[in-house]
C-alpha cells in the first residue's frame, strides 16, 4: 500500500525528526520516557507478557530503563550481518552487554537466543510512526526483515516514539508492515 500523502522522502523525514529528538533537553527526554514506561505498564498487551523484546536507548530514543526492573524475561537485539538476533539478557547487567554495530550496546553473542515462539511482545524503536501503525526506522531494514517472517508478524508489536513523531501519515513501501500499537508519552494508540 503506497502512501504518497507526504511530500518528504523517508530520508528527509528521518533527518528532520532525529534532529528534533536529539535537541530535547535531557530532563524533558527523561520525563517523556518515564511517561511512556508508565503507559506501557498499564497496557493490556504488556501486563500479561512474560518475555518481551526491547531495546537500549540510542540517539535519545525513548528510554525504557525503568521497565527493566519488572519481573519479565527481556530480550535484546544483536546485529549479525543484516539480521537481528535476539538474546535473553538482563539489561541491568552491563557485563552482559558490549558495543556492537552502529555503536549500539547489544547482548554478548553467547547469551541464550530467543525464538519467535518464546516471545509475547516486541517494543520497537522508531524515528516516527503514523496513525495507521506504520513505522519509520533508521534505514537499515532490520525490523523490516524481522516482520517479513510470518512467525514474527504474529507477535504483538508496539512502536515506541515521542508524541512529536506520531504523524498523520508516512511514506510507505510494499514491504512495510503496520504494528499493533504505538506508545507515546501521551498514551497508547491503536492504528486507525
Amino acid at each position: 500500500m503506497e502512501n504518497s500523502s507526504s511530500e518528504l522522502t523517508k530520508a528527509e523525514l528521518r533527518r528532520s525528526l532525529l534532529s528534533q529528538r536529539q535537541a530535547l533537553p535531557s530532563e524533558v527526554w527523561q520525563a517523556k520516557s518515564q511517561e511512556i514506561c508508565h503507559h506501557l505498564l498499564g497496557c493490556d498487551l504488556f501486563k500479561p507478557a512474560k518475555t518481551v523484546l526491547g531495546y537500549l536507548s540510542h540517539r535519545q530514543e525513548p528510554d525504557l530503563r525503568s521497565l527493566f526492573n519488572t519481573p519479565i524475561r527481556w530480550g535484546l537485539p544483536r546485529c549479525q550481518g543484516t539480521e537481528l538476533i535476539w538474546h535473553r539478557c538482563n539489561p541491568n547487567h552491563p557485563e552482559s552487554l558490549q558495543a556492537g554495530a552502529y555503536g549500539i550496546r547489544e547482548p554478548l553473542a553467547d547469551l541464550p537466543q530467543l525464538t519467535a515462539a518464546q516471545v509475547d511482545l516486541i517494543l520497537v524503536p522508531a524515528v516516527a510512526c503514523d496513525r495507521q501503525g506504520y513505522r519509520l526506522g533508521y534505514g537499515g531494514g532490520f525490523y523490516d526483515q524481522l516482520f517479513a517472517q510470518p512467525e514474527w508478524q504474529a507477535i504483538p508489536a508496539i512502536a515506541i516514539v515521542f508524541a512529536a513523531a506520531l504523524l498523520p501519515s508516512l511514506p510507505t513501501d510494499p514491504w512495510d508492515h503496520p504494528l499493533t500499537a504505538i506508545c507515546t508519552e501521551q498514551g497508547l494508540f491503536l492504528p486507525s
